[in-house]
């Protein structure tokens, strides 16, 4: 019965993360969102105050709920997380040309649109840190 649960629980959680993953289709390098957190890697839920999803969204997020899921020239030009570098920048489309489907070369993205960055810099310091979890 253990087992069986297990089990359970485990496709759930995979259901549970393939099912929001569509998301990181709709926006500019979307699953290649580094992590600004020690250790780097990749930040799987980039509307998400946690790397692995659920729970509150940070900024990003917010605003691209707010902007129905929609990446367009107003989201990528807004500075949501308020560290002085555009959304569009930060995921490598500077120039706010990307469109989801799109095979439009890309640049690398070069931070996270929803935390602050650098995590210590002035501009950022006060801020939540997202790397206590």
């Amino acid at each position: 019965m253990k087992d069986l649960v297990a089990a359970a629980l485990l496709f759930i959680s995979l259901a549970y993360v393939d099912g929001f993953s569509q998301y990181a289709t709709l926006i500019p390098n979307g699953n290649q969102v580094p992590n600004p957190c020690a250790g780097g890697g990749i930040w799987s839920a980039v509307g998400h105050s946690t790397l692995a999803g659920g729970g509150p969204r940070n900024a990003f997020g917010t605003a691209f709920r707010v902007n129905n899921y929609i990446w367009n020239t107003v989201l990528c030009r807004a500075d949501s997380d308020g560290d002085g570098i555009s959304n569009g920048a930060e995921l490598g489309d500077a120039l706010c040309r990307w469109t989801p489907g799109s095979n439009r070369r890309l640049g690398r993205p070069t931070g996270h649109p929803g935390i602050c960055e650098p995590l210590n810099s002035r501009r950022c310091r006060n801020q939540v840190a997202p790397c206590v979890q």
